[in-house]
Formats: structure tokens, C-alpha cells, sequence
């Protein structure tokens, strides 16, 4: 295996801690929306959508961000990016002191949506160009591990500082991270994309190969059942068992045992690219940690007691991280270079399909039937993400596991 050299690393560690800053702002409404929506007079259902509001922004602008990568590079979009997200999160510091709280906080998740698509589309086309094919599973598991660690900061953030200290006291906390996350891209990240003049790529070029449908299909599985159902379930999930953690309410309870479930995710990101360079493919991979998300969703059906829901969290989280470095890593290796920054939009998009429709399918769905109803259903996603993959890559190369030196375009 190939090491990568003393500027890629630079760069691709610019680009965690950039991600890990302003990821904060991702995570930190999640545990503080759904208990304070009743006190603020927001719907179950508009809390989902709001909730869901970024994810579906990023539908209409994936595509263009990722073209538009393709056209201008890397570098500007990215801290653009990162600066919209800041000014999304500081959004949420309005809404709780505004007189129309769901407006503002639907502003300020369409706000996010426009950034993240912008932070999504170049931090990881960032990393395919300056890896090589042998070494680019750790790197995108670096970059993935980054960008995931934010998300659980900020889920503690939610959970522990609006418990103790306030709701406002932690939306400003992830404000001022988001900021200084637009400060460090802009004094190292540099333009890793394009040189000169490029041909014109319009907005709505959207990659359609069979890879990025096939890696986005998969994307979409994971974000469904993970980010979509997950997380916007479990702070009802504890208040209708009675758990508690460490004598915290809902609110903090739920949003430790979401940290715990990414930093599982961010350990076996990484640990699943360095796997799957290692062992110089990336489908057996996947597939072992597509089926560990499944019996983590299955634990988490019929889980009463603390330990066990620790357990399923740390299931879960493990094998959506573990399938996550390859995947992004299978895409670069079957995508030209010239249209990363599409392939990218294409996965963005698929997967935001699946976050979007996860809150707004499962809210309702737990109080109509049950939650372990809608976590054991949860628990076939990944396995019939798995079947789409065997699938695409079949198709595409012929092979059901082709190495790492077979896939590289």
C-alpha cells in the first residue's frame, strides 16, 4: 500500500477538523427539537419536518453543488459551504427566541441543507483527489470518521449543555465551532480539483452511471434507518420505557446514546476503509457491516434495560461507519475524476432521500403501531441494501467482489 504524501495529509486533515467543527450544528438540535417542540407549540409533524427540512433541500442541491464542483474546484464551494452551515446554526439561537419558532427553525435547516450540500460535495471529492487507489479507503474513512465525530459532539452538546445550562446556551456553543471551522478551511484547505479552463457543466448534470445509483441506492438504505429512523425515535423510544442514563432526562439520555451510536460509526469508518485496503476489496466489507446494522436495529426492537440499548446503539453505529469508508471509497474507484464531484452529488442525493423520509415516515409510524414494529422492520434495510450492491457491482464489473486494482478508473 502506497503512503500517502505529506500534503495530502495536511489536507485531508484540514478537511476533518473543518467537518468535525461545523458538524456540531448537525447534531446538536436532535435531542433538544422533539421534547421542546410541544413546549414551543410545534407539531409531531412539523418537528419531522423540520427535522427533515435539510435533507430535502440538498435534493435540489446535491446535483448542482456536485456539478459545480466539477466546474469551479473544490476549495471555494467548500469554505462557502461551511459558512452557510455556521450561519444555519446561529439560525437556531433566533428560532428559540423567536415569537415563530418553526419558521425559524425551518429557515435555518434549509440553510444547513444548502451548506452541508456544498461541505458534502467537495470534502469528499477533496480526498479522492489526492489518494491513490490502494490508500483511498483510510483516507475516505479519515474524512468520514471527521465528519461523523462532529455529529456526536454536537448530540451531547444538545443533550448535556441544554439540560444543565440551557437550550439557547448550546445552540450558541455550536454556532461559535461552526465559525471557527470556516476559519481553518480557509487558511489551509487548497484547490485540488481543476486547473485552467474546464467545460461548462451545467447545473443539473447529474451522474446516472450504474456505481453512483447503485452506491447512492445503498446510501439511501443506510440513511433511512439510521439518521432517519434512529435518531428521530429514540428520545421517544427512552420516555415511553423509562430509561434513564446517568439520572438525565430524555433529552440528555437519548442524546448520549446517540453519541455513543456515531462514535461507533466514526471508529469503524475508519476502521472499515483501512479494512478494505487492506484486504484489497471493498464488497466483503460492506457486507459484514451491513449485516452487524442489521442485528443492531433487531437488538434494538425488543431492548428494555440500558445495557442493551448500548449495545444495539453500538451495533448499529459500528456497521453504518463501517460500510461508510468503503462505500464513498468504491465510488472513487469506479468514477472518472473529471465527474467525481456528479458521482458525489448523485450519493448525496439518494441518501437524502432516505434521511428525509426516515422522520416523517417513522414518527408517525411509532405512534401508530409500535417501536419494535418499526425497528425490526428497520432491521431488512441493510441487508436488501447489501442485495442492491451485489447487484450494481455486478453489472458494472462483471464480478461480485472485484479488488481494489480491478475497480480503479
Amino acid at each position: 500500500m502506497s503512503r500517502p504524501s505529506a500534503s495530502s495529509n495536511r489536507t485531508v486533515l484540514a478537511v476533518v477538523a473543518s467537518t468535525f467543527f461545523v458538524g456540531f450544528g448537525g447534531g446538536v438540535i436532535f435531542p433538544i427539537l422533539p421534547n421542546l417542540g410541544e413546549v414551543l407549540g410545534i407539531s409531531a409533524f412539523m418537528v419531522g419536518l423540520i427535522l427533515s427540512a435539510n435533507r430535502f433541500t440538498r435534493l435540489v442541491s446535491n446535483a448542482p453543488a456536485g456539478a459545480l464542483v466539477d466546474r469551479v474546484g473544490t476549495r471555494k464551494p467548500f469554505i462557502a459551504g461551511l459558512a452557510i452551515e455556521g450561519a444555519a446554526t446561529f439560525g437556531y439561537v433566533v428560532a428559540i427566541l423567536s415569537s415563530v419558532p418553526a419558521f425559524w427553525f425551518m429557515l435555518a435547516r434549509i440553510l444547513w441543507g444548502l451548506g452541508s450540500a456544498l461541505v458534502f460535495a467537495t470534502a469528499y471529492t477533496i480526498t479522492a483527489d489526492v489518494s491513490e487507489a490502494d490508500s483511498r479507503g483510510t483516507s475516505m474513512g479519515i474524512v468520514r470518521a471527521g465528519i461523523t465525530f462532529g455529529f456526536p459532539a454536537g448530540l451531547v452538546l444538545g443533550g448535556i449543555v441544554s439540560d444543565v445550562w440551557g437550550n439557547v446556551q448550546a445552540f450558541v456553543l455550536a454556532a461559535a465551532f461552526a465559525a471557527l471551522a470556516s476559519v481553518v478551511a480557509y487558511l489551509i484547505v487548497p484547490e485540488t480539483h481543476v486547473e485552467g479552463e474546464q467545460e461548462s457543466v451545467k447545473p443539473w448534470d447529474v451522474e446516472r452511471s450504474v456505481p453512483a445509483l447503485t452506491i447512492g441506492l445503498v446510501n439511501f438504505g443506510l440513511y433511512f434507518a439510521y439518521i432517519g429512523v434512529l435518531f428521530s425515535t429514540l428520545v421517544l423510544l427512552l420516555g415511553e420505557r423509562g430509561i434513564s442514563i446517568f439520572g438525565l432526562d430524555a433529552q440528555g439520555s437519548s442524546g448520549m446514546l446517540m453519541a455513543v451510536t456515531v462514535l461507533a460509526g466514526a471508529v469503524f469508518t475508519l476502521g472499515g476503509g483501512v479494512l478494505s485496503d487492506s484486504v484489497g476489496a471493498r464488497v466483503p466489507v460492506m457486507l459484514g457491516f451491513l449485516a452487524t446494522a442489521c442485528l443492531g436495529f433487531a437488538v434494538l426492537a425488543v431492548g428494555s434495560r440500558f445495557e442493551i440499548l448500548v449495545v444495539a446503539c453500538v451495533l448499529i453505529g459500528a456497521g453504518q461507519g463501517g460500510v461508510g469508508g468503503p462505500l464513498t471509497a468504491l465510488l472513487a474507484d469506479l468514477t472518472p475524476e473529471d465527474r467525481m464531484g456528479r458521482a458525489m452529488g448523485t450519493n448525496n442525493v439518494l441518501g437524502d432521500v432516505g434521511g428525509g423520509l426516515g422522520p416523517l415516515v417513522a414518527l408517525p409510524f411509532a405512534e401508530t403501531f409500535s417501536f419494535e414494529v418499526l425497528y425490526g422492520l428497520s432491521a431488512i434495510v441493510p441487508l436488501v441494501a447489501g442485495g442492491v450492491l451485489l447487484a450494481g457491482v455486478y453489472s458494472h464489473t462483471g464480478r461480485l467482489s472485484p479488488t481494489v486494482e480491478e475497480s480503479a478508473t
